[in-house]
């Protein structure tokens, strides 16, 4: 009987979620070695044979940064295993917001990033929800640049909320809302912030009428939670009758479960791109991306579209 042709792999901080991809494509978890030695460093190797093999290693890069080099040992052992082709499947790519110079004289991580990743040896990258899309014109490879709203909106439309209305939480995310609002048909409104530091809100307006509205605060990412709370408890001043959260990447640094545990939301909808523990934390609500990703896997491998999913109406079955 002939070995199947795809592969598919997990670095350690991903294992949770790869697991649940295997088992959405109908396969079995590839067999890779991890061995850490005294002084830090650590080996990557896979256990069974992936020469003329498609493979796929699932990795996210959020911290520490041996995530990041676990995931290009495991991309540099592929290539020298022979592996036909090397597929990164990075759910949340970090370093995402080091996208430009903003000031003089610092690096653009997430171009560094990418370099390793090209020279590593990946022939292909997936991806969801990049902080910033033009990351794809970064790298020489296809990039399938995947959107958790597929998953998003079939969850809104399950709570059957009378009165349901977009939001974003600063001007960067105006066009996430706005495509919400026009996939799920309704309006949107957006939060201004104005920063005295990094992380630090000196203010904040609102623009568009929240009253008596159901709202869904929408970003990709939840890090710190202080502008998406902020932007929360001035939505419900201004009359909203309900407010939730909804983010791709639960981050949740610092004092962020907290600060959100103590927030206006009644729910905070994120998915399983980073591992959230939901312990004691009962107003996070984790969505999958498994079957979505399973999918990808699958439509790369038959050379099928990928857009189509994403098409209004579309679901992931």
């Amino acid at each position: 009987m002939q070995e199947p042709l795809v592969k598919i792999f997990s670095g350690r901080q991903s294992r949770y979620l790869a697991e649940k991809i295997v088992e959405a494509y109908k396969t079995q978890l590839g067999k890779s070695e991890v061995i850490c030695f005294s002084d830090g460093e650590f080996q990557t190797s896979y256990e069974e044979n992936i020469r003329g093999r498609d493979v796929f290693i699932v990795q996210s890069t959020f911290p520490p940064a041996d995530n990041i080099m676990e995931l290009l040992m495991m991309i540099d052992a592929a290539k020298r295993a022979s592996a036909r082709k090397i597929v990164a499947v990075i759910p949340y790519f970090g370093y995402a917001r080091q996208d430009r110079k903003d000031k003089p004289r610092v690096s653009i991580g997430s171009k560094l990033i990418t370099n390793l990743l090209t020279t590593a040896g990946i022939n292909r990258l997936i991806t969801i929800d990049l902080h910033a899309d033009q990351i794809q014109g970064f790298l020489d490879v296809p990039v399938d640049h995947l959107y958790a709203s597929v998953i998003f909106h079939p969850y809104l439309r399950s709570l059957n909320l009378p009165n349901l209305m977009m939001a974003s939480p600063d001007t960067g995310g105006t066009r996430r809302a706005a495509s919400y609002a026009k996939g799920l048909n309704t309006g949107f409104a957006i939060c201004y912030k104005q920063r005295s530091k990094p992380n630090v809100i000196e203010k904040m307006q609102l623009i568009g009428d929240v009253e008596g509205k159901d709202v869904v605060l929408v970003d990709d990412i939840i890090d710190t939670a202080g502008t998406i709370t902020k932007a929360g408890k001035l939505i419900m001043e201004k009359g909203a009758n309900s407010v939730r959260a909804m983010a791709t990447h639960a981050i949740f640094s610092g004092n962020a479960r907290e600060v959100l545990a103590n927030s206006p939301f009644e729910e905070v909808i994120v998915t399983d791109t980073i591992p959230t523990n939901t312990e004691n934390f009962n107003k996070v609500k984790v969505l999958t991306t498994a079957t979505l990703f399973a999918e990808v896997i699958k439509r790369v491998e038959n050379y099928e579209s990928i857009s189509s999913l994403f098409n209004l109406g579309s679901n992931i079955k």
